[in-house]
This record gives structure tokens, sequence and C-alpha cells, in this order.
């Protein structure tokens, strides 16, 4: 990826097979991983992506290779989770979206974010 080009760039999507119907979407990402930008330390996680779509349906190569981008970004599991869920609203546009990250325990405590986004009326 150049420096002009952000991670957002890297997803996909085509268009939605059955726009008329509301249907649930989930998709687990058990291999997520980012960097402590305190530490440096690999931080591990599952993301569980659930949507329902609209017009268009984000490709899961094209996901694949947008979420090892952060493989080397130093991002708090907040910070991280939030700015997953708005490339993935900003590329599909859907009628609602749920994204949750689960990370793995360190130092024996855990964390989950659940991050939302419902499209307006």
């Amino acid at each position: 990826m150049s420096e002009t080009e952000s991670p957002r760039d890297l997803l996909e999507t085509f268009e939605n097979p059955h726009p008329n119907r509301d249907y649930v979407m989930e998709t687990v990402c058990p291999e997520f991983t980012s960097v402590c930008p305190k530490t440096g330390q690999p931080d591990f996680g599952t993301l569980i992506i659930t949507y329902i779509p609209d017009a268009v349906c984000f490709e899961l190569k094209s996901l694949k290779m947008y979420l090892q981008s952060y493989r080397n970004v130093g991002a708090f599991y907040e910070d991280v989770t939030n700015r997953i869920l708005d490339d993935l609203v900003a590329v599909t546009d859907p009628r609602w979206i749920e994204l949750r990250a689960e990370f793995t325990p360190r130092g024996g405590i855990s964390s989950t974010i659940t991050v939302t986004h419902q499209k307006e009326e």
C-alpha cells in the first residue's frame, strides 16, 4: 500500500444479491492482530462482524487483506475497533452493523469492545 492509500482502499464490495430482504451476515475473524501503542507488544483478538447489508456487501478476501494491514499499527483496542467499523460503514453503508472485538487476556485482563451503527431512515 502506498503512503497516500488508506487501509479503507483495500475493502471491496459486491452488489447485494437480495437487497429487498433483511438478512443477517456474520463474519468471524479469529486471527486479528494489532500493536499496543504503549508497549509495542502484539495484541491478538477475534473480530465478529454482524450486519444487515443494504445495496452492497463487503468481499471477504479484501476484508482479510484490510484486517492484515493493522498488524503493525499501534492503536488502543477502543480506537482500532471504531476505526474498522467506520471503514466498513463508509464502504458498505449497511442498514445495521455491529463489530465485537474480543481481545485475548494480557496480564490476566481481557477486553471486549462492541460498536454498532444503524442507518438513518
